[in-house]
């Protein structure tokens, strides 16, 4: 189909050329010979290129466009053929070279730049009503009035509530530039009648580090979900949080982390690492190499640390975890990691969009190329290759795994690594799905364990509010001794049958998922929600065990 397309694009040069020859030589009517004279420079152009030996791709499409423009029967937009084509062009190149319109620029950098401009709210949608999970301290709703639990009914007059109204359109109705107004209606547990506020928008921060606490008295552990624009600064403001509190150690969690910008996973590389190490090198087609090494200042290279990766973890996930490991710094582990190591280089157009185009590839520091392999124009083998390895059951053995013994890589410990596409932990920790029974699918799959963990918050409001600490909310839990008893019989009243056998099975599974939902409507937000799953995280609890921690500390 696509073949098809490129030939109508090229058989119209020659057709078109042969009409505006015609026309030069026997002349035209006046009133085309203006439209045909720019046709014909831009076929003139083609031909001299042409008898030069040059390349002609490039006048080639500019030469047809130039046709179609100054000669096509019906009026037609040539950007509107520019916006077709250029997608169609990235298609063909590797699978992470891409056109980005213009209107999509703001949704794909906005998570990257670390703020954006909004009322300052963490919501959901389970029911069909907007639910505010958490308030952000001292943000433009907390100084407007609204509280955790409330549910948003309007927006600026517009009814929102019970009207299926998609989750997007919430948000852009809430987002809008700092220093506007947005009207809300709100419904209030135990307050008759809507209360009404005025939130003015303003900036909010994104952050890119969604956990960062103590497991036990001397292991820290921080999630870094993306590399944004402020990440290391997070980080080193984490570190030293933690230091206070007694690190000695740090889980660092960089599971599903899809990468972002180069710069912050180089300068996190750097914190961890002693001067002159090298912390990855981008070589293009010809051959120019660029090497990172560290400068000594990093004040983490006496930390103990190990890295968590998954299938998910991509880009500069992956820079970060080949450097350390590379570098014999600390271990990695997990599950073999993504496997992208191309370099794309954003080239913005005037009318605001870009084009993030391939200019060269990632190694680590043994000189693995990270780089999974890939076919050009064939996008959709390339990502279901994450659905092949669960499949052949490499999320489930290591042994599963054959490396090609040309790519074995060397570090300067004397340990065996491997290229060829994405890094190889350390220690392989399986995917985990002994707990995973039909009853579990079918009270997660219909949404019925997240809805009770949404009404157990209303009740327990004030209860959940005055929880400040991962300290009060572990003693929270160990009181809680009939949360899952609770939550069957809700499950049975909204039709899921209890089987005891499964729900037995099943039982860590359930009652890390339960405290986790409500855990995320308390002060502590993801910390809480990271906590409750952590005790029965065997990835987290291997890198805890690695580290000669507690890793049963807690609930």
């Amino acid at each position: 189909m696509r073949e098809s397309r490129i030939l109508r694009c090229t058989v119209p040069v020659i057709i078109f050329s042969c009409i505006f020859i015609v026309g030069w030589f026997s002349g035209v009517v006046s009133g085309r010979r203006a439209a045909i004279q720019t046709a014909r420079e831009s076929y003139l152009e083609y031909v001299a290129d042409l008898n030069a030996g040059h390349s002609l791709s490039v006048n080639k499409l500019t030469a047809t466009l130039a046709l179609i423009d100054s000669l096509y029967v019906d009026e037609i937009a040539s950007d509107t053929l520019v916006e077709y084509l250029l997608p169609l062009l990235m298609e063909h190149l590797d699978p992470h070279s891409d056109y980005i319109p213009a209107e999509d620029m703001q949704a794909i950098n906005e998570p990257l730049e670390g703020e954006f401009d909004g009322i300052g709210v963490v919501f959901n949608m389970a029911t069909d009503t907007v639910i505010v999970l958490n308030v952000i301290p001292s943000g433009p709703s907390d100084k407007a009035g609204v509280r955790n639990g409330d549910r948003i009914l309007r927006i600026n007059d517009s009814l929102v509530a019970g009207r299926n109204v998609p989750q997007n359109d919430i948000v852009k109705q809430l987002r809008g530039p700092r220093g506007t107004e947005v009207k809300l209606s709100l419904e209030r547990q135990n307050i008759d009648g809507l209360v009404e506020v005025s939130v003015v928008r303003d900036a909010i921060p994104l952050k890119s580090i969604e956990a960062s606490y103590m497991i036990d008295g001397n292991t820290g552990y921080i999630h870094l979900a993306q590399f944004a624009r402020t990440s290391y600064a997070e980080l080193v403001k984490a570190l030293s949080s933690l230091r206070k509190q007694g690190m000695t150690s740090l889980v660092f969690d960089l599971r599903g982390n899809s990468g972002g910008y180069l710069d912050q996973a180089i300068a996190i590389a750097n914190e961890f690492l002693p001067k002159g190490k090298l912390i990855v090198y981008t070589e293009d087609r010809h051959g120019n190499r660029v090497e990172e090494y560290s400068d000594g200042k990093g004040g983490s290279s006496d930390l103990d640390i190990a890295v968590l990766v998954d299938e998910a973890s991509a880009s500069s996930s992956e820079i970060l975890a080949g450097a350390l490991q590379d570098n014999d710094r600390g271990t990695i582990v997990g599950r073999r990691t993504f496997g992208k190591g191309l370099v794309q280089q954003q080239i913005p157009f005037i009318d605001g969009s870009a084009l993030r185009l391939t200019v060269a590839r990632y190694y680590t520091p043994t000189g693995r190329s990270i780089q999974k392999p890939y076919k050009s124009g064939d996008e959709t083998s390339y990502y279901e290759d994450i659905i092949n390895r669960y499949i052949t059951g490499e999320f489930f053995s290591a042994d599963s795994i054959h490396f090609v013994d040309s790519l074995r890589f060397t570090t300067p410990g004397g340990k065996t690594v491997y290229g060829g596409g994405g890094i190889m932990p350390d220690i392989f920790v399986p995917l985990d799905t002994l707990d995973v029974t039909p009853y579990f699918i079918e009270v997660s799959g219909r949404n019925i364990l997240y809805r009770y963990t949404i009404e157990y918050a209303d009740r327990h409001r004030a209860e959940l509010d005055a929880i400040t600490s991962i300290e009060d909310l572990r003693d929270y839990w160990n009181r809680q001794t009939t949360l899952l008893d609770d939550f069957v019989r809700y499950a049975e009243r909204n039709g899921i049958k209890p089987n005891r056998k499964e729900i037995e099975i099943s039982r860590n599974l359930m009652l890390s998922h339960l405290r986790a939902y409500i855990s995320r409507n308390t002060r502590l937000e993801s910390n809480g929600f990271s906590d409750c799953l952590r005790p029965f995280d065997t990835t987290v609890q291997k890198a805890v065990e690695i580290l000669g921690g507690d890793a049963k500390s807690g609930t």
